[in-house]
């Protein structure tokens, strides 16, 4: 999938501005278009990724001739970004993995603790949503 982003002209004092229409409230800037460009991936995947943790859908993407025509983009360059649609995918997949006994027992303590199947322990702490009395080493 490609999201369409338009990128607000920036100069030797200005950084180049960078909005993506169809994620509301995904923006980014840069001192260079090439670098706006690249952060406007990085934004683009955190929306998408802060959206999905909420349980909002992704909007599909526009078209740049749907964009381009809009009066608010007038004067400004557009340019398309890619998304990786596994970055997209909430389908659940069985994994195997190596751990030390001791990391996996302590591992399984805590996610009894928490009321949770080590799956789902894991998958809360790789999203990033462990509680800091959890994050001390121990």
């Amino acid at each position: 999938m490609r999201y369409p982003i338009a990128i607000e002209p920036g100069n030797e004092g200005t950084a180049y501005g960078v909005v993506v229409p169809d994620l509301p409230g995904c923006f980014s800037a840069g001192d260079t278009i090439d670098e706006a460009m690249a952060n406007a991936e990085q934004a683009i995947d955190a929306w998408i990724e802060s959206a999905l943790d909420q349980g909002q859908e992704i909007p599909p993407a526009s078209t740049v001739q749907q964009l381009a025509g809009k009066p608010e983009f007038s004067g400004w360059t557009f340019g398309l970004v890619t998304v990786d649609p596994a970055a997209l995918d909430d389908k659940v997949e069985r994994v195997n993995i190596t751990l030390p006994r001791r990391v996996l027992h302590r591992l399984d303590e805590r996610a009894k603790a928490a009321g949770e199947t080590r799956s789902g322990y894991i998958a809360r702490m790789a999203l990033g949503r462990v509680p800091a009395d959890e994050r001390r080493p121990g």
